[in-house]
């Protein structure tokens, strides 16, 4: 029954404080194992453990690859490394960034689904952007148990009603209710399995788990799971990829980069801005440049060659205003 449960728990921007509300209220009794995965990037102490462990009567540590997930213990994502959990055994994947974070929130609760099944939970908290929504469905397609944060309880929204969005999620809460929430189903025994299941778990959910777990990676294994498109990887330049079961749309190109459709498209944004800002700087030089040289021209007399560079410097000084406005807006 409660041996055959485990939490994952995701969060990124205001989901600190959430965290710690829930696992303040969570009892050292408690059967299931929890795994916690929050975005704190790749720099930096891994106190996160430390912060959550002196509020909670659970036991919280930083994860360690090949410890056991046990019950009355957090397990917390540590910095620059995919937190996951495969037959019961806590697994850190070097595997490349999905949705610009190592830690995600993705790889996390795939690998709960293919672990636990039924018994899985995933619970997704405040953060900007869709990361986590695309893990906990597969999660659900698991056939395990997903909960979200309350939009209008979270402090940032994006994550819970992105969650909301791609997936029919089971259960949706105040910070704190989710600690009482979460007693309740790891009790409660999980759902029979179905009378016909699956010969084995979905094959893009296990080949995405590999790729978070850093196992190699090549076109042949992208094309198991997704189909080529017209778009490069924002990291690496390779190709691009639609994942052909996903909501949200996701890609994945031929290394492993991972992206929703709504992270990808705000990464062009910024390509397309910084390519903008570097042509700005080189007609602003250019401008510079003919101003000079029409100004030696005339002192040389050289009448002619002065009109024209003085055109062109015309035409240079009208296509760094259009950029401009382009950059600022205005």
């Amino acid at each position: 029954m409660a041996a055959d449960r485990a939490i994952g728990i995701g969060g990124s921007s205001g989901a600190i404080e959430a965290l710690k509300t829930i696992l303040a209220a969570l009892p050292s009794t408690l059967e299931a194992p929890v795994l916690i995965t929050a975005h704190v990037g790749a720099i930096g102490l891994n106190r996160l453990a430390d912060i959550f462990d002196a509020v909670t009567p659970l036991e919280v540590v930083s994860a360690e690859d090949g410890a056991l997930a046990r019950g009355g213990r957090a397990y917390v994502a540590p910095a620059d490394h995919h937190l996951l959990v495969l037959d019961g055994v806590i697994r850190l994947g070097r595997g490349p960034r999905e949705n610009l974070s190592r830690p995600a929130i993705d790889p996390l609760f795939r690998s709960l689904g293919l672990s636990y099944g039924s018994g899985a939970v995933g619970v997704l908290l405040s953060g900007y952007l869709n990361d986590g929504a695309a893990g906990l469905a597969d999660l659900k397609r698991c056939g395990g148990l997903t909960v979200v944060q309350n939009p209008a309880d979270a402090e940032v929204e994006d994550m819970p009603i992105a969650a909301l969005r791609a997936s029919d999620v089971d259960y949706r809460a105040s910070a704190g209710e989710i600690a009482a929430l979460l007693q309740r189903l790891v009790a409660a025994e999980p759902p029979a399995p179905p009378a016909h299941p699956p010969a084995h778990p979905p094959d893009d959910i296990a080949v995405e788990v590999d790729i978070a777990l850093g196992r190699p990676v090549d076109s042949r294994v992208i094309e198991i799971i997704a189909d080529p498109v017209a778009l490069s990887c924002p990291a690496c330049g390779g190709v691009l990829s639609q994942m052909r079961r996903s909501s949200p749309v996701r890609y994945r190109c031929q290394v492993g980069h991972g992206y929703t459709g709504e992270i990808l498209a705000t990464q062009k944004e910024a390509a397309t801005d910084e390519a903008v800002r570097v042509a700005l700087r080189i007609i602003e030089e250019r401008a510079t440049l003919m101003q000079r040289m029409a100004d030696d021209a005339r002192r040389q007399g050289r009448i002619r060659a002065a009109e024209m560079f003085q055109a062109r410097l015309v035409d240079c000084r009208a296509y760094a205003d259009t950029l401009r406005r382009a950059v600022t807006g205005v």
